[in-house]
């Protein structure tokens, strides 16, 4: 991770600030996403697979460091269950197939994290483009 994260991000978010309509909508889907009843570790897991797909090096430094501060993750193989489903809904615009859905219940998640994982494909895709488009990454 840069040592100079905090500029970064301050940076980024003075960009975004151009639209402030933009910002607000960001700072309020974020903050949503974090209410949800994906577990700390599910939910990086979710925005660093957008970030890294998406070519979001800003994002992917900081969450990077936000799921290095979360620690061991208590189930691995689960965390790439979360993944492989964030990258199917990302691929097949929300149409996965009943067997990835299958797939992804059987990692011990819900239909309702699944609708979680497109609310965070949706903000997490609003700030990684914002910051490509604005040069903030």
């Amino acid at each position: 991770m840069s040592v100079d994260m905090p500029a970064r991000t301050a940076n980024a978010v003075a960009l975004l600030k151009e639209s402030p309509e933009t910002l607000d909508g960001f700072l309020k889907l974020s903050q949503t996403f974090e209410s949800t009843t994906l577990d700390p570790h599910s939910r990086e897991t979710v925005v660093l697979t957008v970030a890294e797909r998406n070519q979001c090096h800003l994002c992917v430094d900081m969450h990077e460091a936000k799921m290095a501060a979360l620690g061991p993750a208590p189930d691995a193989g689960r965390l790439a269950a979360i993944r492989r489903f964030t990258l199917r809904v990302l691929a097949s615009a929300g149409a996965v197939s009943d067997a990835e859905l299958a797939d992804f219940e059987a990692a011990g998640y819900t239909r309702r994290n699944a609708l979680e994982v497109v609310l965070g494909i949706g903000a997490y895709t609003l700030s990684t483009f914002a910051n490509r488009l604005t040069r903030a990454s």
